[in-house]
């Protein structure tokens, strides 16, 4: 027999199938919504390899978020110069950022130590290893708090040892420095001060063109990639390699806190392991492009490398040590991030010193004869 429905079976009925008809479309309204949209500037020419990291990060980002997510990325001045990103991103003017926490040397000297100097000897990865388990990240937040940055800063992306520089003519030893018009940023500014050199701070856009008009005698800036596309070579034809006034630097992408923190939480997760996936990926292209850049420097640019002398890097260290404890005695941020730079590197340096074999050992043993691997640097 068959049961007849009540009217209120079938008004419970009715409310069901609405419900789940709401519950099946509610996917494809999510689907429809726009994206978050978050427009980000770089401090690098577009032409620059760092550019390029900086729009692999966003890539990563906007193809892992699936339509949910899209970060844009422009070209350095397409919003404000270089060094004013910090203070666009904080007041909302940009959503983000890719840079070097180096740039904003200027608002608290501390901010430095992530990419100027030795590092206590270690390598820019084992100064990435300090900054998220080593304690710099919370250090790193205590500055910007301090000097009322509301932003929320990645670090990634192991540089590897930044060159000495360009010269017109090599330098073999610390007095031809004395007196020379010089290129460079963060605390590597007080280094080479104190060398005697008379610094010139310059963003990356500006330093060929004032080589080339005589405003700077000498210059350094990052990469054989970087140094060869932003036009080094045409302005100067020496370049010393190896330097302890950046050998452990890194990038910084930067969010304005409250658009960031307008994300859920899963987008955020996302963000979290596109930089751990760009770090990655940043540091095995780099191998790759530098490494063809180096060449082709060589070859096509018949450009001179030397190695920097031992004496130049002693002295750089000397240099170093009267910087920072100079600035240490001024400013308690800077040692308080000094000190516990000092604590990882002492455990971590040691570790690596002893466990690391030399690579250089087998790199000869396959190489050096043949010269398969081009000529090395000369000794200046």
């Amino acid at each position: 027999m068959t049961e007849s429905k009540s009217p209120r079976r079938r008004s419970l009925l009715k409310g069901a199938a609405v419900a789940a008809g709401a519950s099946m479309s509610a996917p494809m309204v999510m689907a429809q919504a726009a994206p978050v949209s978050f427009r980000f500037q770089s401090t690098w020419p577009a032409k620059d390899i760092f550019h390029e990291y900086a729009n692999d990060f966003a890539k990563k980002v906007n193809d892992m978020a699936g339509g949910r997510m899209k970060i844009e990325v422009l070209p350095s001045g397409a919003v404000v110069p270089a060094f004013q990103l910090l203070e666009a991103v904080n007041k909302g003017t940009l959503d983000g950022g890719h840079g070097v926490v180096a740039y904003h040397y200027g608002k608290n000297s501390a901010l430095a130590l992530w990419g100027s100097g030795p590092a206590f000897g270690m390598d820019p990865n084992m100064v990435l290893s300090w900054h998220y388990y080593g304690g710099g990240k919370a250090l790193l937040e205590e500055i910007y708090k301090s000097i009322n940055m509301d932003v929320v800063s990645y670090l990634y992306g192991p540089m590897p040892t930044q060159p000495l520089g360009w010269f017109k003519k090599p330098v073999s030893n610390v007095a031809q420095l004395k007196g020379l018009k010089f290129r460079t940023v963060g605390l590597a500014v007080d280094l080479f001060t104190d060398l005697g050199v008379a610094v010139n701070p310059l963003p990356g856009g500006e330093i060929v063109p004032a080589l080339d008009r005589g405003l700077i005698d000498a210059a350094e800036f990052n990469n054989a990639s970087s140094d060869r596309v932003l036009g080094f070579p045409d302005v100067a034809k020496n370049c010393m390699l190896q330097s302890f006034h950046q050998s452990g630097e890194q990038f910084e992408i930067l969010f304005n806190r409250t658009k960031y923190n307008s994300l859920p939480q899963e987008l955020k997760a996302m963000i979290d392991y596109a930089v751990q996936a760009a770090s990655a990926d940043m540091s095995w292209k780099a191998i790759d492009r530098n490494s063809k850049d180096y060449i082709e420097l060589k070859t096509k640019d018949k450009v001179n490398f030397y190695k920097t002398p031992d004496a130049i890097l002693r002295a750089q260290l000397d240099s170093w040590d009267k910087v920072t404890a100079k600035k240490g005695s001024e400013n308690p941020m800077f040692k308080k991030v000094l000190d516990s730079q000092r604590e990882f590197a002492s455990r971590a340096g040691q570790w690596q010193n002893d466990y690391m074999v030399d690579f250089k050992m087998a790199y000869n043993r396959y190489f050096a004869k043949s010269g398969t691997g081009g000529a090395a640097p000369k000794k200046s």
